[in-house]
């Protein structure tokens, strides 16, 4: 058996053609028998309004493992966004999770034992967009759900990465703000 995951954390950022098409995915991962599983009983109990909290899953009857729970940072109110979120995106993330698994980032002995909270970003403006490219969107969201796993489970950035890197690191919205575009 492979070595406990206490809990780890991961954020990622992956960006599509489009303003719209882009994921920033934050994540917490660890065993279920910890603070990861008791969190995330906690959220699938205590539903909020406009922040519904529901499993990853390929399709109806069809839940993923280890059991990713999905956060919306955005308030849903938009027939549109929610069938957008909980179906493209939430088919993508349950995809991201089972790439991890192929991949041998997430251990597979350890996928009955793992849960994630999956805080996920859905730009608003999606409802917006005409012929709204599904595809694209879908493997933005695939690829960030991979990618942020890969980085929680990793320990990415490392702490010498960020000390050495930290100075040139640019925050965009913070750089847009210094040119007044903000």
């Amino acid at each position: 058996m492979s070595e406990r995951i206490f809990l780890r954390t991961g954020e990622a950022l992956v960006e599509g053609s489009e303003d719209h098409l882009c994921a920033e995915p934050e994540i917490v991962i660890g065993e279920l028998d910890g603070p990861v599983g008791h969190a995330l009983a906690n959220l699938i109990g205590d539903q909020v309004k406009g922040h519904s909290r529901v499993f990853a899953i390929l399709s109806s009857d069809v839940q993923v493992r280890p059991a990713t729970i999905m956060v919306s940072k955005v308030t849903v109110k938009d027939k549109k966004y929610t069938n957008i979120l909980m179906g493209t995106v939430q088919a993508a993330i349950a995809h991201g999770v089972l790439d991890a698994v192929r991949a041998g980032v997430i251990p597979k002995d350890k996928v009955n034992d793992l849960g994630i909270i999956y805080s996920v970003w859905l730009d608003p403006a999606v409802i917006k967009v005409d012929n709204l490219d599904h595809k694209a969107l879908f493997d933005v969201h695939r690829e960030a759900t991979a990618k942020v796993i890969r980085k929680a489970l990793h320990n990415e950035p490392t702490i010498d990465w960020l000390l050495e890197n930290q100075d040139q690191v640019e925050h965009y919205f913070y750089e847009l703000g210094i040119k007044g575009e903000l």
